[in-house]
């Protein structure tokens, strides 16, 4: 196995193939998405562990999710047991899975905890969507503190976007997982920054569609369809990672003998 450099225009079809898996099995894709965000969201009001717990599940879900992408590009339905696709290879797989996922509790922890000390409470409030002046907002966001959280949370963000799949797809240990996995970002960072952008367009032109529906029929149609809506794009932004793993890494195996 070797990383696989690629275009930045890649970057554009990595998009358009996670739509079109998306509709192949547009039910299953999507339920299997409201799935995860279910159990993850049940496993946070667990007093004490809950919320670690349910942030170290995140590698094993994005993994079911991936898994899910790669059975409807085959032809397959998914099913609800693709989701525990991290747990049902043997109790090796489930261990450095686990144990990535506690890595990744572990980082993002460190990443809020920064993030606590260096943004002012004004930038705070915004990112968790509380009321405040929007010029004190706009005066917080563009201090450093922002840009150091970036400097942090995007490469951890590099490091475990490939991981999970490196783990259980090609037995590939935690940590070497991780270094891989920011390596194959680096290398393809025109392709994932395509990627990003791409997505990040239509998200706003969602947004922007719904706010001319709210225009038409009223805001209570705007708070009967955006949460919906979200949830429906992140499940097609989730159908895509699949094909970002599948497209960054080339697999090779060993020539048979001649016979």
């Amino acid at each position: 196995m070797h990383l696989n450099q690629l275009s930045a225009g890649h970057g554009w079809v990595w998009v358009k193939q996670g739509l079109g898996v998306f509709f192949k099995q547009p039910l299953a894709m999507a339920g299997l998405f409201f799935m995860f965000m279910m159990g993850i969201s049940l496993l946070a009001v667990i007093p004490l562990v809950g919320t670690f717990l349910a942030v170290a599940l995140v590698p094993a879900g994005t993994l079911g999710l991936m898994a899910a992408s790669r059975e409807a590009d085959a032809g397959r339905f998914p099913m609800p047991l693709t989701l525990l696709t991290a747990f049902r290879a043997g109790s090796t797989h489930s261990k450095a899975m686990w144990m990535l996922g506690g890595l990744y509790a572990a980082v993002l922890l460190v990443v809020m905890l920064v993030s606590g000390l260096l943004l002012p409470t004004e930038a705070l409030q915004a990112l968790q969507g509380t009321d405040v002046d929007p010029e004190q907002v706009r005066q917080a966001l563009l201090g450093p503190g922002l840009l150091v959280v970036a400097l942090l949370y995007v490469p951890m963000l590099a490091a475990f976007w490939h991981a999970p799949a490196l783990v259980h797809w090609h037995g590939v240990s935690p940590v070497k997982a991780l270094f891989f996995s920011w390596l194959a970002c680096w290398r393809n960072k025109g392709a994932m920054l395509v990627f990003g952008l791409g997505w990040l367009g239509i998200f706003l032109l969602a947004g922007l569609l719904t706010s001319l529906v709210a225009g038409l029929l009223g805001p209570q149609a705007l708070a009967f369809v955006t949460y919906p809506l979200v949830l429906l794009l992140a499940a097609m932004f989730h159908a895509s990672l699949y094909f970002t793993f599948r497209d960054s890494f080339v697999t090779h195996y060993p020539t048979p003998p001649s016979t």
